[in-house]
């Protein structure tokens, strides 16, 4: 299953993500709930996806800055309304990052919380991959308990490409390392630069075409979600064509790969 966050269509509304998933051919969509109100009202998410026919296989939690305010500001609660809209349109993962090194309390538990939200509800909650930030001349450890969920004992996990970039990490030796536990994927890429930048997948320097031959080759069973920045394109034109390019290159380098062993 190939899927669009609705992400990637910003400054576009999660409505055009959905309209542009089932019009491009997508297999489904992940959402983004973010600063769109559409995004964070469930009925609507419902609707969107009976509308277009288009399945909802994830819902991204409300973890970055810009949404500290969305659904209130209480992270554990942030989390079981995630809990509640994945379950309610038929999505299996919830994506959450980890915490800010400054949510003190919420890092301490975050482990056992996670373990203990999944078993509660059912969901999948996918621990995202982040990264150091970086200026010139000094690194910040901005997450908590790390920013590389193989360091943890998190039984679902995400890898996102654009993030390995920023933090100079192999993306194909992180899926070996969390095997089973990989449960979801955001396809893009990136230069290494400190910036998050989102990439469509094969303009960066990641390895993006290996990891997909390698998790086919490994009978990789979860979600490959398309999450780019497309928010320069010159128009809407541009953004499909962009979104065209990034689903092209999923479905060809997951097919290409050798017989699983």
């Amino acid at each position: 299953m190939i899927a669009l966050s609705t992400a990637s269509v910003y400054p576009e509304s999660t409505a055009d993500g959905f309209e542009l998933a089932s019009r491009l051919a997508y297999d489904a969509v992940e959402v983004m709930v973010g600063i769109d109100p559409i995004s964070q009202e469930l009925e609507a998410v419902r609707h969107l996806s009976e509308h277009y026919g288009m399945p909802v296989c994830a819902v991204h939690a409300p973890c970055l800055l810009i949404t500290q305010r969305v659904w209130g500001v209480e992270p554990w609660g942030k989390l079981e309304r995630s809990a509640e809209m994945a379950a309610a349109v038929g999505a299996d993962v919830v994506v959450v990052h980890p915490p800010f090194r400054w949510q003190r309390e919420y890092a301490r538990g975050f482990v056992a919380g996670i373990a203990e939200i999944e078993q509660r509800t059912g969901v999948a909650f996918a621990v995202e991959n982040m990264y150091p930030w970086r200026a010139p001349r000094r690194e910040m450890e901005a997450y908590a308990p790390s920013w590389d969920p193989s360091e943890q004992d998190y039984a679902h996990t995400t890898i996102d490409l654009s993030h390995t970039a920023v933090s100079r990490s192999d993306p194909v030796e992180m899926a070996r390392r969390l095997g089973s536990r990989l449960r979801h994927v955001h396809l893009t890429d990136g230069t290494g630069s400190a910036r998050d930048e989102h990439l469509v997948p094969g303009r960066g320097t990641q390895p993006v075409a290996e990891l997909l031959e390698h998790l086919a080759g490994e009978r990789f069973e979860g979600h490959l979600v398309v999450e780019i920045n497309t928010r320069k394109a010159a128009d809407r034109q541009a953004r499909e064509l962009d979104l065209m390019e990034a689903l092209a290159f999923a479905r060809l380098n997951f097919a290409a790969a050798p017989e699983p062993r």
